[in-house]
């Protein structure tokens, strides 16, 4: 028995001091699993965060291109020029409101013996959009434009030397509601258009200041959701136009108010199709009584068609009741216009483009309309993830009743860098 009783007693000690059994360190998870960003619900175990102390708060894209074109018309001959063109986006992805700020301008410099440095185009604009709860969005925007042709390039006027600079600046604000299957949207907005003088052969520096104007214009659309797919819609615009000064042409000032009403129907399948059609009816009245009012019929349809990545359609179809602009007699112009576009990607570095457009202006108070055609072609070349190539062909076909014919042919290459 004794015998017996020492082997058990030496038993029970060596078990007791076995390692890993009794004595050892309880267990404890890894001291990095126990970082908040890698408890993070629905992503355990996640990947540490790099800390980049440093980066804006904003996506911020800039890209600087160069180009050259040869310009080629039936009046004026041949003409080359050379553009740089600088373009900046700023967007801001908040919690509550979204901005984007972006920016581009064209300097330019024809190649006439001049020595002229131009700036054909400066736009800079602001937008934001918000969210104010699951079925309410509301958005804004603001921009101002500076745009006036190349002295070089054929005006589309053989009377027009130095076309005139349009100043242009514009805020507009929308509400978007949808009501279960009714969709609602109120949008507003003002416009101030500013027109420098022009320099013409006939009457030499000519004011346009009498085409100065102030547009205020509000719009309330209301649709209907027939199915995922197609929605009915309706929508009607009133505004006002109101001029600076009287219109040294015929001595009466050209404000009046305009509206319209439309009615048509929207679709959209995915990313794959998406097309719209309306027709309706609109109306400008003058408040001078020695202006005669009319109205018109309104048409506007687009459609888009990307049956896979690689190819891209779109049409559309469009009416615009407006005013006349600088260097014209009438008090106010119709603008219809059609375009179609085709974009082919043919692999990762090279994408084809194609696009042609008819439009018809009519201006009222005055007997002149014009005609126009025209198409393009051109190509883009991706070189690397910063920089790409493009080479472009337009052709346009100008029959004004009053100026007379003008074609124009256009070849441009250029080189755009991008960060």
């Amino acid at each position: 028995m004794a015998g017996r009783d020492w082997t058990l007693l030496l038993m029970l000690g060596a078990s007791l001091s076995l390692p890993g059994v009794v004595l050892a360190e309880p267990l404890q998870p890894d001291a990095a699993k126990l970082h908040d960003d890698r408890l993070a619900p629905g992503v355990y175990p996640a990947a540490p965060i790099a800390e980049q102390p440093n980066a804006p708060p904003f996506k911020l894209d800039t890209s600087l291109g160069l180009k050259g074109t040869y310009t080629s018309s039936s009046t004026a001959g041949g003409s080359f020029s050379t553009s740089l063109a600088p373009a900046f986006s700023a967007v801001l992805e908040g919690r509550r409101v979204d901005l984007t700020l972006s920016g581009d301008a064209e300097i330019a410099r024809p190649w006439d013996g001049s020595a002229t440095i131009e700036v054909p185009a400066l736009r800079l604009g602001i937008s934001a959009a918000s969210a104010l709860d699951s079925v309410t969005r509301v958005t804004g925007e603001a921009a101002l434009r500076v745009t006036r042709p190349l002295a070089s390039t054929p005006d589309p006027n053989p009377l027009v030397a130095v076309p005139a600079q349009v100043l242009t600046g514009s805020a507009g604000l929308g509400i978007e509601r949808s009501l279960g299957r009714v969709n609602l949207a109120l949008k507003g907005g003002v416009e101030r258009t500013v027109y420098g003088p022009t320099q013409r052969f006939d009457t030499g520096l000519t004011d346009n200041s009498d085409q100065n104007v102030w547009q205020v214009d509000a719009s309330l659309r209301a649709g209907f959701q027939l199915t995922p797919i197609f929605e009915i819609f309706s929508e009607a615009t009133i505004g006002r136009d109101l001029y600076d000064n009287a219109s040294a042409t015929t001595g009466l000032r050209a404000d009046a108010t305009n509206s319209a009403l439309r009615g048509g129907i929207a679709g959209q399948w995915g990313s794959v199709f998406s097309a719209s059609a309306s027709i309706g009816a609109g109306h400008y009245d003058f408040s001078e009584a020695g202006l005669s009012d009319f109205a018109t019929q309104l048409y506007d349809a687009s459609v888009t068609f990307t049956p896979d990545p690689t190819l891209a359609l779109s049409a559309s179809l469009s009416t615009d009741v407006g005013p006349s602009g600088a260097d014209s007699a009438g008090a106010a112009r119709i603008t219809h216009v059609a375009t179609a576009g085709i974009g082919y990607t043919v692999n990762s570095w090279l994408r084809l483009r194609a696009s042609a457009d008819w439009g018809l202006a009519e201006t009222q108070g005055s007997a002149e309309t014009e005609h126009s055609r025209g198409f393009g072609a051109g190509a883009d070349y991706t070189l690397n993830s910063h920089t790409g190539l493009s080479a472009d062909y337009s052709f346009v076909h100008r029959d004004n009743s009053l100026t007379g014919t003008l074609d124009t042919h256009r070849i441009g290459i250029g080189v755009v860098l991008k960060r």
